[in-house]
């Protein structure tokens, strides 16, 4: 018997799944417009679906050990608004059985995203909604922005949507366009979870994302990724130029990385966590010494935090088939319990 059917007492009439992403360049630019370059990681959030005939959404989650209910129309508390604002985003409005089971990691590897993600597959496949995979991860966008009340852009669920584990997907976040790249040779990526939990909408978050909007109006340009010379942000008030050089110069950094070798896609990495702990000051004190933990290892080409920070995952590039050798002393320094090999 199905985790659904103990639930809820029959079994789904739709189930889909998707993964979380580890971002290896670019944070904090996709809602400049900027580059992104993540992958998909294997662990996946999972969401089946049956309709009830009710006026009322029954919503379980097995990671949180939690049973919500839901009227048809409202949204909810907890990690109700992740479902109920794709089902109304959907048109649904009938009452559902959805259950949710996930092991992708929160906190900096996009499990919301893979929630909606899954669930706007599922709700693809029980109604027939003619959405393609961008339209999909575009909806997700939404229901952050309107039901979650977090202003992301677009990267996490473009990567839930379309990135695989075996290629980095470099994403154009203006335009969308898209194309897959391959890792730099002799080199794997490792993730750590730090441990350290955030909620971005009680965090700097949007706060951050209104600092460079303004900076890109006192520049006179839409988005900051139209802006390439740094020196202009001398232009700014100290603070705002702090934030706009982090946009400005990981756009670079990405840009860079394309075709890079090992060693230098390293280099690149570490001087964006340098910029993110400095300019744009979303990083922490534990991710930093775990950061720090990864960069001192030998065979550790570069490290980094990764995701939105103010806690949650880091991201290291190592040399290939030293990954225990590298993560062996760092966890048994800092005291984190699993390390995440992306194939």
């Amino acid at each position: 018997m199905t985790a659904f059917e103990t639930t809820f007492g029959h079994a789904p009439e739709a189930s889909a799944s998707a993964p979380g992403r580890v971002n290896l360049l670019g944070e904090h630019t996709d809602y400049q417009g900027g580059f992104v370059l993540p992958t998909a990681i294997p662990q996946r959030a999972t969401v089946s679906l049956r309709r009830t005939g009710t006026a009322t959404h029954r919503l379980s989650s097995a990671n949180l050990d939690q049973r919500l209910e839901v009227p048809v129309g409202e949204v909810g508390v907890g990690f109700a608004p992740y479902l109920t604002g794709c089902l109304e985003l959907s048109g649904v409005n009938e009452g559902l059985d959805v259950h949710v089971a996930s092991d992708v990691p929160s906190g900096g590897l996009s499990s919301s995203a893979a929630l909606e993600v899954a669930t706007l597959r599922a709700l693809r496949e029980l109604y027939g909604l003619d959405l393609n995979d961008v339209d999909l991860a575009l909806r997700g966008v939404e229901v952050e922005h309107e039901y979650v009340g977090v202003k992301c852009g677009v990267m996490d669920q473009m990567a839930s949507s379309l990135a695989d584990t075996g290629t980095m997907l470099l994403i154009d976040t203006r335009t969308l366009e898209r194309r897959a790249l391959p890792f730099p040779a002799g080199a794997q990526v490792v993730v750590i979870d730090s441990g350290v939990p955030r909620r971005l909408a009680e965090s700097g978050y949007n706060e951050r994302r209104v600092q460079v909007e303004e900076a890109a109006r006192l520049l006179g340009v839409q988005l900051l990724r139209d802006v390439t010379d740094v020196s202009r942000t001398g232009e700014l008030p100290d603070l705002l130029a702090r934030r706009a050089r982090h946009v400005i110069t990981e756009n670079a950094r990405v840009q860079a990385a394309i075709g890079a070798d090992a060693a230098t896609f390293g280099q690149l990495m570490n001087a964006s966590h340098a910029s993110l702990q400095g300019d744009y000051a979303v990083s922490h004190p534990e991710v930093d010494r775990l950061v720090a933990l990864l960069q001192a290892q030998p065979d550790t080409y570069g490290a980094r935090m990764t995701g939105a920070g103010f806690g949650g995952a880091v991201v290291a590039l190592v040399r290939a088939g030293q990954v225990a050798a590298v993560t062996g002393p760092v966890l048994a320094e800092y005291g984190a319990q699993a390390a995440v090999v992306v194939p």
